[in-house]
Order: C-alpha cells, then sequence, then structure tokens
C-alpha cells in the first residue's frame, strides 16, 4: 500500500490516473495532456506500474496503458473505517446544527 500512496502523492500521477479512467492511452497522448517533458512522463509511468495501479500492453511500436483500479480498491478497502468515523462526527455536527437552530427559532 505504501507504493500506491507514493504514487498518489503527485498531481502528475494522478492527472495520469484520471484519463486512464476514462480510456486507455499511449505515453505520447498522456505527455501531451500533462505540462512536463516525456521523460518525465515515463518516470511518471513506471511509478505507477511498480505501484501496480497501470497496466502496459505493447502494441506495434508503442505501448497502451490502461488503469489497474484493484490498488484502489485496497486503498478503499484501508481507508473504509475512518470513513465510517468522519460520517459519524459529520452525523453529530448535524445533529448539534439542529439543536442550535431549533433553540434559536425557540427564542
Amino acid at each position: 500500500m505504501d507504493a500506491v500512496l507514493h504514487a498518489l502523492a503527485d498531481p502528475h500521477r494522478r492527472t495520469v490516473l484520471e484519463i486512464l479512467r476514462d480510456h486507455p492511452a499511449t505515453a505520447g497522448e498522456l505527455a501531451a495532456a500533462l505540462p512536463i517533458a516525456r521523460p518525465g512522463v515515463s518516470r511518471h509511468l513506471r511509478v505507477l506500474r511498480e505501484a501496480q495501479l497501470v497496466t502496459a500492453e505493447q502494441q506495434a511500436q508503442r505501448r497502451v496503458y490502461r488503469l489497474a483500479p484493484e490498488p484502489l480498491a485496497d486503498l478503499d478497502s484501508w481507508l473504509g473505517p475512518y470513513r465510517d468515523m468522519w460520517q459519524q462526527r459529520m452525523a453529530a455536527l448535524h445533529t448539534e446544527i439542529a439543536r442550535g437552530n431549533r433553540e434559536n427559532r425557540e427564542k
């Protein structure tokens, strides 16, 4: 999971994942969408491959990259208890706000 979190820490890599979420793309297509040089895109793709967030398929002289969602599902499962905690806290906050509104109307 550390490799996934490291990969997600960079905004360019998150942009790559957002693009690949919608459709597979070549390194050239990804480079056109990012404000960095092609070698930088290749380095980002290597980090994403090492974290198993993308797969690469050789098609003739080019590689086509695809999102591999499994590590994101694992991360989502790990985040579940934290999400539950925040939902409980938000529900308690909503209750307190409603209570305050009701008290203000009664005055």
